[in-house]
């Protein structure tokens, strides 16, 4: 009798040691799981960080960039507006306050109003962008256009002849070119980065593609 009840006990044997395995196998595969799911957290909160880092720069480069242009206009109108241009390196190079209606470098002087919206949806348009930005290059790039574009929209709004129909202060003047200020200077410099940017197939999230 004791011979049989060992015989028909013994298939529970592996069904109990099956259901061991599994069982001990459940907190090993969770934990394999809490691991990725850690990992991909971690990787999304560095992304996030290197993104809130390169917004941080663009917005730096553009209050740096719109302070000097701010400053340098003040001194401007209060020192040298209504007085004798200053040489700086012989006839080659002047300071010569002007006031200019139109857009960078005194081109479209009929246009001041449609110039002040360019100026406006182009900030948009960077502020938008920012939510996208994940390399430094491009950061520093619309840094530049972002505080170029609020420095002579800053004018447009703020001085004679009225909201809106501004002229822009220019006092930057070499020989045989047009007259400009920082603003301009700004503009034209993060617009040359872009161009180099794209050439190189960097985009403003990180990527590189090959064109």
């Amino acid at each position: 009798m004791a011979e049989a009840e060992r015989i028909i006990g013994t298939p529970d044997t592996p069904d109990d040691s099956g259901e061991r395995t599994a069982a001990a196998g459940a907190p090993a595969r969770s934990g394999a799981s809490d691991v990725s799911g850690a990992g991909a957290q971690e990787a999304t909160a560095q992304r996030r960080t290197g993104r809130g880092r390169r917004i941080a720069v663009l917005f730096a480069v553009a209050a740096f960039a719109y302070a000097l242009d701010l400053i340098s206009k003040l001194l401007v109108v209060a020192k040298l507006e209504h007085h004798a241009p200053i040489q700086v390196i012989g006839d080659l190079l002047e300071l010569h306050a002007i006031r200019n209606p139109g857009a960078a470098f005194g081109f479209g002087a009929a246009f001041t109003i449609i110039f002040t919206l360019i100026a406006a949806a182009v900030i948009v348009v960077i502020i938008r962008l920012a939510r996208k930005l994940y390399s430094f290059p491009w950061a520093v790039a619309l840094g530049l256009l972002l505080g170029g574009a609020l420095g002579n929209l800053t004018d447009r709004i703020f001085r004679a002849p009225g909201i809106f129909e501004g002229e822009v202060v220019d006092f930057i003047a070499p020989k045989g070119f047009a007259v400009f200020n920082l603003a301009d200077s700004a503009i034209v410099c993060g617009g040359i980065l872009i161009v180099l940017l794209s050439f190189r197939g960097l985009d403003p999230d990180g990527t590189v593609h090959k064109g």
